[in-house]
């Protein structure tokens, strides 16, 4: 059996999302990757569809994001602006990818979903 995690069932990225002070959260988990990338895309643009002041993902349960969730979370970013999206809450592996592809640089990170949500 082992730990292959594409021969069992996966849960859904997309954990839940919330509007919270003219803002929307949306909560990702799990494994973010080639595989459901097509549900992460559809969650942010349903989010962005309704005009928020601003998109914060929570990243907190996510234990691993590859290049192509990453480009998805740029992708969403370029619709947003600057200072319309934001990540928050990244365990350390999910903070590693996103130094080394020099994503931290272009996509603004703060350690708390409130955190994010202000200023």
């Amino acid at each position: 059996m082992g730990n292959d995690s594409v021969s069992g069932p996966r849960e859904p990225p997309v954990r839940g999302i919330e509007s919270r002070h003219g803002a929307i959260v949306v909560v990702l988990a799990g494994e973010l990757d080639l595989y459901n990338a097509g549900e992460i895309r559809a969650a942010l643009a349903e989010a962005i569809a309704s005009s928020p002041r601003r998109v914060v993902i929570d990243l907190a349960e996510v234990e691993f994001v590859d290049s192509t969730a990453l480009g998805v979370l740029v992708e969403a970013r370029s619709q947003l602006g600057p200072d319309g999206f934001r990540l928050a809450a990244p365990q350390l592996g999910t903070r590693r990818a996103l130094q080394v592809s020099g994503l931290d640089r272009h996509l603004p990170v703060h350690d708390t979903v409130d955190a994010a949500l202000e200023g």
